[in-house]
């Protein structure tokens, strides 16, 4: 089983519209499969072969994807029916093989598009017809808005230039428009095998069409009728109306749940502000507690500085008693030196020279003195 990818369409693997959008245009080329030799240029998944297949002499589908073609092998084992792998540019068939060629899809995908329609030319039987569909290039390109180009995409048309490339090809080509359009059904209720219409007009212009599906020929066909394809008989308004209650229920639930968020949201407000002032008298204190660390430390520098200066005033001090002191003793060294002295001892007995037994100031106030 292959996956759906969004480069070739699965059944079972894509919505409703998406399927009735590529089945109804093989419905639509039924028209020409009674008993003829049918080739089908990118059959992909194998259903739209398979489609034709039903009422045609014999179908081929062709397809470069190795896995598309097992796929369509394992789903669509019928009668008349084979998968070949082959490039729809280059194509292993004898000329003029094949009443009904279809080319559904593909040649948007391709970039040498121009091969594809000369193997269609090739291959496509005097009296058979070609059909080749493609996105309207200006409806394709609104309609994907944000998603971008298709990057299975490589060369999208307008309706003049695909007019005008088919020409190049086959002398006689008639360009449809494919539209998804409204229309009121009356069937049975366990549905009808074929239904008539009628379309009363039609609005719109080839700018605005959806795909466009061309009828090429090398002879001049009959003008092809316009083709109505009711999908399963569906009821379109009560599906839009089922889609709509859908809507309003996922409407009312998002409500609910933005009005969830709105709360929750609130709740992260107040949160927020209680910790925006929580940090703010956080600061405040952090700023108080430095400018009381600060003054710590400018008192303490102060003493710091008062303890240095009064340690190198002692040390002064100290180094001036000691100096002092040493002068004390070197002149009480010399005083005894004096006594000692012969000189001393002779002005003694004479009664001469100074009393050394005294202080100075004994001596001055004794009136000592030579």
């Amino acid at each position: 089983m292959i996956e759906f990818t969004g480069e070739r369409v699965v059944p079972g693997q894509v919505d409703a519209d998406l399927w009735a959008e590529h089945i109804s245009r093989y419905a639509f080329a039924s028209r020409w499969a009674s008993g003829a030799r049918v080739l089908d240029l990118g059959c992909g998944a194998g259903y739209g072969t398979a489609e034709l297949a039903g009422q045609a002499q014999w179908a081929v589908g062709v397809d470069v994807a190795p896995e598309a073609i097992a796929h369509a092998r394992s789903a669509y084992a019928l009668p008349r029916l084979c998968f070949l792998p082959a490039s729809a540019t280059a194509l292993p068939f004898r000329g003029a093989s094949f009443e009904l060629v279809t080319a559904f899809e593909v040649i948007e995908h391709l970039t040498d598009w121009r091969a594809l329609l000369a193997e269609g030319r090739r291959l496509l039987h005097p009296s058979g017809v070609f059909l080749v569909s493609t996105p309207n290039k200006e409806y394709y390109t609104d309609s994907r808005g944000s998603s971008g180009p298709n990057p299975f995409h490589t060369h999208e048309f307008e309706f003049d230039e695909f007019r005008n490339v088919l020409g190049e090809f086959f002398p006689y080509c008639t360009v449809l428009l494919q539209n998804h359009v409204e229309a009121f059904a009356f069937y049975r209720p366990g549905g009808s095998p074929s239904i008539d219409g009628r379309m009363d007009g039609a609005r719109g212009t080839p700018q605005e069409a959806h795909f466009f599906l061309a009828i090429c020929a090398l002879r001049d066909p009959p003008p092809p009728p316009g083709f109505l394809f009711v999908h399963q008989g569906s009821n379109v308004l009560r599906e839009r109306e089922k889609h709509i209650e859908s809507l309003q229920l996922e409407l009312h639930e998002a409500r609910g749940q933005f009005a969830a968020l709105l709360r929750l949201h609130e709740e992260l407000n107040i949160q927020f502000e209680e910790r925006s002032r929580w940090a703010l008298r956080t600061v405040e204190e952090l700023e108080a507690v430095r400018r009381d660390k600060a003054t710590e430390l400018q008192n303490y520098t102060v003493s710091e500085a008062t303890v240095v200066e009064r340690t190198l005033w002692a040390q002064r001090l100290a180094a001036e008693v000691e100096d002092l002191g040493m002068r004390v003793e070197d002149y009480k060294a010399r005083l005894n030196i004096w006594r000692s002295s012969r000189w001393i001892k002779v002005g003694r007995k004479l009664n001469l020279g100074p009393d050394l037994d005294q202080s100075p100031a004994q001596s001055d106030a004794t009136g000592g003195g030579s």
